[in-house]
């Protein structure tokens, strides 16, 4: 099978053994294929747009848990770590993009899945990205809930505060296309900057005393790694890639998105983290508005609420639309009003939203199982696959292991990048699971449906 890429070279596709001509073609075929008849018009997205919604996802929780890292570590390790990330995070962004744009078909993790390792990988990554999405969501109502909290001055009980912003990122998630969503991306990105702005104030304002600030600081491997996952996971917003950019305009736009998008995560984490560790030192709290005095932790609490409730709408809206998209693939009810297409639609973001506040509020180690599931999932859907994608297509797009042979630095750097996501996943496992062993001996863990 012979095709030409957008400004690229002509290549001949080369099925895997576990593919068949037909499957490939299925996979190649655009997900959206739009006409003048579509109602729904998914493909509308600019890639300054989809740089805002990543920004609105990712850094939406990300900056606030990177300060206590730096108690932990040093500021000089933590910076180094989040400028490498940052970096590592752009590369493989790359290695994502040029993936999509070789399979138009991949809509989601598990379409890649299909393609570099046949249907139980498809299921297991399309399963895997469902679920990290939920958890994530999950995560955003315990953050909407503490936000809540402090405003309130813990004047209801949380499990009723949790009900409440659930129902309004139900209702957030429910327009069909990112592109109706696009809006809330620059609100929200205006609101988690401000409210860096407002806590970065209040910090320096309100520096503590007696506050102990480190360049380096040495711990044991778990501590060190524990706060390590921090600024590892603050850029864990990769597997919504393949979905954004099916969405977009022009794909071939996808990489100004990536650049634009770590750019500012990398350089606003570093001056947020630094900011609020040399203002508070070693007993910043994690989230770090928690450790300013309550009239400027309300305020920033207040002005990032809005963010906590459009991360977690996008979260949703990507479960959702995931399942929908595997359900209705190429029928009218995607670009089209239908009864079952609407109906279908509502219920799966009704589902995924209640069982994200299910998992917030009836399970007390939930906090700790979003570790779980950033190290299962993200930290190969962010680093590990990308290493793979590269070697799937320079095998099967550009000349088989003779293309391999000539691309000894790329290929070692693909492995490398499989590597780095294996151990970010065993390591970061391993860690979660420790947490919760020490919470139960240490009488941490609460119980559920409590105030």
């Amino acid at each position: 099978m012979t095709s030409t890429l957008p400004g690229k070279e002509e290549f001949t596709f080369r099925p895997s053994p576990k593919q068949s001509v037909f499957e490939v073609t299925a996979q190649e075929q655009d997900v959206f294929d739009e006409t003048e008849d579509s109602e729904i018009k998914y493909k509308t997205l600019s890639w300054q747009f989809v740089a805002l919604l990543m920004i609105s996802e990712i850094v939406s929780n990300g900056m606030l848990s990177l300060p206590s890292s730096l108690a932990v570590i040093g500021i000089v390790p933590a910076l180094i770590l989040i400028l490498f990330l940052g970096s590592f995070g752009l590369f493989t962004a790359k290695l994502l993009i040029d993936f999509k744009l070789a399979h138009p078909g991949v809509h989601g993790m598990g379409d890649a899945g299909y393609i570099i390792g046949g249907p139980i990988l498809r299921e297991i990554l399309g399963a895997g990205t469902i679920i990290f999405a939920i958890f994530a969501t999950g995560g955003e109502l315990i953050s909407g809930q503490q936000a809540l909290s402090t405003l309130s001055n813990n004047g209801m009980c949380s499990v009723f505060l949790v009900l409440i912003f659930a129902a309004a990122t139900f209702l957030s998630s429910l327009p069909r296309t990112l592109g109706s969503l696009s809006w809330l991306g620059l609100f929200s990105t205006a609101l988690i900057v401000i409210a860096g702005i407002v806590g970065m104030a209040g910090a320096s304002v309100n520096s503590v005393p007696s506050r102990v600030v480190q360049a380096t600081a040495s711990n044991t491997f778990f501590e060190a790694f524990l706060a390590v996952t921090n600024p590892v996971f603050s850029y864990a917003g990769h597997f919504m890639f393949f979905i954004l950019i099916s969405e977009m305009k022009r794909p071939q736009d996808a990489m100004k998105a990536a650049w634009c998008l770590q750019g500012f995560a990398t350089l606003f984490y570093a001056v947020f983290a630094v900011v609020m560790y040399v203002y508070i030192g070693n007993t910043v709290a994690s989230p770090a508005f928690l450790s300013l005095p309550p009239k400027w932790a309300k305020a920033a609490f207040a002005i990032a609420l809005g963010n906590f409730l459009i991360a977690g709408a996008l979260y949703i809206h990507t479960a959702a639309k995931l399942i929908f998209v595997r359900f209705f693939r190429h029928t009218r009810h995607i670009s089209n009003h239908t009864l079952l297409g609407w109906s279908t639609w509502t219920g799966l973001c009704f589902a995924s939203t209640t069982i994200a506040f299910i998992l917030a509020v009836a399970i007390p180690i939930f906090s700790y199982l979003i570790g779980i599931a950033a190290s299962l999932f993200a930290a190969w859907y962010t680093y590990g696959l990308a290493g793979f994608f590269w070697i799937h297509d320079t095998y099967h797009l550009k000349g088989g292991r003779e293309a391999l042979r000539n691309r000894p630095i790329g290929f070692t750097v693909a492995i490398l990048t499989i590597a780095a996501g294996a151990f970010i996943c065993v390591a970061g496992t391993y860690v979660s699971i420790q947490l919760i062993v020490d919470a139960y001996k240490e009488g941490l863990v609460g119980v559920p449906f409590t105030c």
